[in-house]
């Protein structure tokens, strides 16, 4: 398929978390259809990613609300915003765990979106078009021991999701939630590499472990770009009667019951 035939060249896209792993490879995908792209993070990106960074960190209310008014000033809004920075406090059992960690969960996994959708989302309302995409979790659906105040805080993100679908849905505003299963960024190949080590086995087999674990019928884990190309999918013409739903992109994950 064509850029042209894409329909995503010239769109005003931000980002977040698009520094590295799916956020990376979204923006990557995003500026190779010839989106105008801009990027928001905490740390840098590769010095080769197309597009604009501006550093923001969306653990805090003024970190949202400073990078929405660098984004309102610098391109007057965005046609299509990927709210995808997010991170996982560290594993605690569910009855210990702290309710720092719970905030610090719900901060940067659930309220840091809707605190950027509040600050951009207006803009595509009176203008009439738009669209948002939720990167949520597979976790959301099938929470992993010691992790609740994660899966808790996405599963948040996807009631929130639909929700605003059907808010802003009468003014041309689409929004949809995107759940990635396993998938080997360069960030979960360090954690799976640390594994590996204190196992004294290869990264393959640690690979392997989780893919039985969370019984995947594709039988490995997923790469960047699989997600990253749902994404812009959904967020070209393509996917215009497509809102307020739920994307899985797990290689098929069974739960098992």
């Amino acid at each position: 398929m064509t850029v042209a035939e894409e329909g995503l060249s010239g769109l005003r896209v931000l980002v977040t978390g698009g520094s590295r792993g799916l956020g990376e490879a979204t923006a990557r995908r995003f500026a190779a259809a010839g989106a105008t792209l801009l990027t928001a993070s905490r740390s840098a990106p590769p010095e080769d990613l197309p597009g604009t960074f501006i550093p923001a960190d969306l653990a805090t209310e003024q970190g949202v609300a400073e990078l929405g008014r660098r984004v309102l000033d610098s391109i007057g809004g965005v046609d299509v915003l990927v709210n995808n920075a997010g991170a996982a406090s560290a594993p605690a059992p569910t009855l210990k765990r702290s309710d720092e960690s719970w905030r610090a969960d719900l901060e940067m996994n659930l309220l840091s979106a809707v605190r950027l959708d509040r600050a951009l989302v207006p803009g595509m309302v009176e203008r009439g078009s738009g669209v948002v995409v939720h990167v949520s979790s597979i976790a959301s659906r099938l929470p992993q021991r010691t992790e609740a105040s994660y899966a808790a805080a996405k599963a948040g993100l996807n009631a929130y999701s639909r929700e605003l679908a059907t808010e802003v849905g009468e003014h041309g505003v689409r929004v949809v939630c995107v759940l990635p299963g396993f998938v080997a960024t360069e960030g979960a190949v360090q954690h799976l590499q640390r594994m590996a080590d204190q196992q004294g086995i290869g990264l393959e087999q640690v690979q392997q472990q989780i893919v039985d674990h969370l019984n995947v019928p594709m039988g490995r884990p997923g790469d960047p770009e699989d997600v990253a190309e749902m994404i812009a999918f959904l967020a070209s013409g393509r996917a215009k009667w497509l809102t307020g739903a739920e994307f899985r992109v797990d290689g098929g994950i069974i739960p098992v019951v």
